[in-house]
């Protein structure tokens, strides 16, 4: 193999793959719904993510035992989920589970897009923990099998009842029992994190609504009460709508503001950088909990915002603001988690272990 490197550590074989990787994610977008590119892309983006990562890998490759083993049954495992995966056949016409993945991805208006970014996430933390995987003893481990029936079961119980989430559970289960198998239960403890990371691509549908709901109605009550100390005192609120004095200009807590696409997507990014942050599992559970205050904090704002810029400017400035500058949301969210995460890591750094480590180095 030709380990020539390019710019920024780049291997020749690996400008092709960003090209691959560039044409899956725009394929992915919603214009291309129905078209029979977005899936094999996607899937060949995938494949490809795993070739470059054991490229990447070779020394820890040559090391790793029962390789053929494993990725046999894992094509077999995966392929099965291609036709016998999808049995909403009302919402998606194909038995592919990968469609009705995609056909959620890709939904006019959705909110699981993060989804599409998950798997080469948790490749990329993969090759960060190479090191960490390979120094565990490695070794078949049947009880790996109690897994894969697991999975398997998870995925029959949702290809029954129509819960296609259920069987995308299964599928990563079933997947994750297959390391087991071939690699060990050290495995599996040291591969934990980042593997559930991919637990983030099913998409949640409705199954949050009720849960995003309370917090629409929160963010709106709390975005009243601001408003009635001085930024707008004649603020009207029914429901999660909010409207001036007049109900000439109204303001509406949606739920892609405060729904499941900032807390789910913002749950994910906090997840990711607490694991890889911090050693001590509250900091990280800390980290991962923060995200729904986070996002609630982050909506008020920009409401707070919005309503601010409509009282001085006039309503064609804050219809403006409502629309384009929904990003506010997250540059709150991830700024107060900057803060929140130099707090836990002078904690981390200050407790009596990190000063023993610090001592016997």
């Amino acid at each position: 193999m030709n380990n020539k490197t390019l710019p920024y550590g780049l291997r020749p074989l690996e400008i092709g793959y960003l090209i691959l990787l560039a044409a899956a994610f725009y394929y992915s977008d919603e214009k291309f719904r129905g078209s029979p590119w977005p899936i094999p892309l996607f899937g060949a983006a995938v494949i490809g993510g795993v070739a470059v990562l054991v490229g990447r890998c070779q020394e820890e490759w040559r090391t790793l035992p029962n390789k053929a083993f494993f990725f046999i049954l894992a094509i077999a495992w995966v392929t099965l989920f291609s036709f016998y995966g999808n049995s909403n056949l009302g919402y998606v016409h194909s038995a592919s589970l990968y469609a009705w993945l995609m056909d959620s991805y890709t939904a006019p208006g959705g909110d699981n897009q993060y989804g599409l970014m998950i798997p080469f996430v948790v490749l990329g933390l993969f090759w960060w923990k190479r090191k960490q995987l390979v120094a565990q003893p490695a070794g078949f481990w049947w009880p790996g099998i109690l897994l894969l029936m697991l999975g398997l079961l998870l995925h029959l119980g949702g290809f029954l009842v129509q819960q296609s989430q259920l069987s995308v559970v299964g599928l990563f289960t079933g997947l994750y029992g297959l390391m087991g198998l071939a690699w060990g239960r050290y495995w599996l403890k040291a591969s934990l994190f980042p593997y559930f990371l991919l637990g983030f691509c099913i998409p949640t549908g409705g199954l949050l609504d009720g849960f995003t709901f309370q917090l629409r109605l929160l963010v709106s009550w709390m975005v009243a009460g601001v408003a009635h100390m001085g930024l707008s005192p004649d603020l009207i609120r029914e429901g999660t709508q909010l409207f001036d004095g007049q109900h000439t200009f109204g303001y509406e807590v949606a739920a892609a503001c405060s729904g499941i696409h900032s807390i789910v997507a913002l749950l994910a990014l906090l997840t990711i950088f607490g694991f890889v942050t911090f050693k001590s599992p509250w900091r990280r559970g800390t980290m991962m909990v923060a995200a729904i205050p986070l996002a609630v904090l982050g909506n008020v704002v920009r409401l707070c915002f919005t309503i601010g810029v409509a009282e001085t400017f006039g309503q064609a400035a804050g219809k403006m603001v409502e629309t384009k500058f929904g990003f506010v949301t997250f540059v709150v969210a991830l700024s107060c988690a900057y803060v929140l995460a130099r707090w836990l890591e002078k904690g981390e750094l200050d407790s009596p272990k990190a000063k023993i480590a610090a001592t016997s180095t």
